[in-house]
């Protein structure tokens, strides 16, 4: 993957001095050591990624690299329109290492792009809209929710094509693979209940909860047994037990206000587990903090906070656990806790969004990819 502009022999040595300098950046974006060779990693930001807000990094997909602390590399041209024809929230992103596409679901369509010529291979209009999908590891199937719609379509990934639909009462919004592919997570806007599909059928075969209000994002440990909840009305999250489907903890946040958030109307609209889940992060947009709890310990123990640029609405990390990548545009080191980078657009705006994926290519050639969720990785 090239840049759209070849670095002068001036600019490189700006930033390789810029390099030395920022000796921190280096410890959290460098190129990872456990990389295998001939690997680059890059950042695929999805625009607008919080509402309809052009100014946050304009309409399209936005490549970032990683490994050059995390350095613009192009602009994706994208469809997603609304009926008026400007550009339409953006609802989702989840990318395949293996097929070598990624999907960007906007308020009514659900468009594929292939990442080794950027082409978009197709986009389809769905019944009710799109939400924020899933993805199974072999990148064949889709869950995609309706917009805020009471079921879900399992689409073939390949084609668009809709191969059931799983119908429940909750106004669907979130949806979670499990990393070993037998269950799909979906939480939607108006239940407090979060339901389990078996993938080898796609029916539902297991409740979580009730929580104490509807939910909203929420994660999964690697394992798939247990569950970490945002929910409407509280700042901080809930937990629940997948195998009991019993409620466990509540675990609000100290030291801060509830106050009112500008977005979501909700005051912790996002949370993820470090891969190693020793971590959970939650987000509090009304006092722009994100939150850090010890998960080593249960119900988890509130630990530090960061501030942030804007109100956080969403996070994720890095496959490698190193940093944490939160929707206001910033690149957390997560042992330091430290910003280390700030994410801009080719003409040096903020990018603001609360879908980005990390994609890997290995001889330039899509091979690994994480996750829009800040999904726990122990297995």
């Amino acid at each position: 993957m090239n840049s759209t502009k070849p670095q002068s022999r001036r600019d490189f040595l700006r930033s390789s001095l810029a390099a030395v300098v920022c000796t921190s950046g280096l410890v959290a974006t460098g190129r990872a050591a456990s990389a295998p060779a001939g690997t680059r990693r890059y950042l695929y930001v999805a625009v607008p990624g919080i509402r309809n807000y052009l100014e946050r990094g304009g309409h399209g997909i936005l490549v970032f690299d990683i490994d050059n602390n995390y350095a613009f590399v192009k602009r994706i041209g994208a469809k997603g329109l609304a009926t008026d024809g400007t550009p339409a929230n953006v609802k989702g992103i989840v990318a395949s290492g293996v097929t070598g596409r990624v999907y960007v679901s906007s308020l009514r369509v659900l468009t594929c792009t292939d990442m080794n010529t950027d082409k978009i291979l197709w986009e389809k209009e769905y019944e009710g809209g799109c939400d924020r999908m899933a993805l199974s590891s072999d990148g064949k199937t889709m869950y995609l929710p309706g917009l805020e719609k009471d079921f879900w379509y399992v689409v073939n990934a390949m084609t668009g094509d809709i191969i059931k639909r799983i119908d429940v009462v909750a106004s669907s919004h979130n949806t979670i693979y499990s990393l070993d592919d037998k269950h799909v997570f979906m939480a939607g806007l108006k239940s407090p209940m979060l339901r389990v599909a078996d993938t080898s059928t796609h029916t539902i075969v297991k409740e979580v909860g009730p929580f104490s209000g509807a939910i909203r994002p929420f994660t999964v440990n690697g394992k798939g047994t247990i569950a970490y909840v945002n929910v409407n009305g509280c700042l901080g999250f809930e937990i629940g037990d997948v195998a009991t489907g019993k409620k466990l903890h509540r675990v609000d946040v100290q030291g801060f206000k509830i106050g009112v958030p500008k977005r979501h109307g909700c005051p912790s609209h996002g949370i993820g587990l470090t891969p190693d889940e020793k971590e959970l992060w939650v987000c509090d947009g009304p006092n722009q903090r994100l939150h850090i709890f010890d998960n080593t310990v249960m119900p988890p123990k509130q630990v530090a906070s960061i501030e942030v640029r804007d109100d956080p609405g969403w996070l994720t990390f890095s496959l490698d656990g190193k940093v944490c990548y939160p929707s206001s545009g910033e690149v957390i080191d997560v042992a330091t806790r430290k910003i280390v980078a700030r994410l801009k657009d080719e003409t040096g705006a903020d990018v603001h969004s609360e879908k980005l994926v990390e994609v890997h290519f290995t001889n330039g050639k899509p091979s690994r990819n994480g996750d829009q969720f800040g999904i726990g990785r122990k297995v």
